[in-house]
């Protein structure tokens, strides 16, 4: 649940994938971390997220 691992505080992603092709950390460390990891098939999934969840940055107008 992406929901749940963007609020963690360390998170370990274990694969590449499921069963006997699974098993090996492939990141460790803060969801932000896991994002910038192009190796964490889950990392490039919370990358969207944590992206959205980023607040726009506002521009300033120029008065008139």
């Amino acid at each position: 649940n992406l929901d749940v691992i963007k609020t963690a505080d360390w998170v370990i992603d274990l694969g590449p994938e499921g069963g006997h092709r699974g098993g090996q950390i492939i990141a460790e460390g803060t969801p932000e971390a896991l994002a910038a990891n192009p190796a964490s098939h889950t990392g490039q999934f919370l990358a969207k997220i944590l992206d959205a969840a980023k607040p726009k940055s506002s521009r300033k107008r120029k008065a008139a």
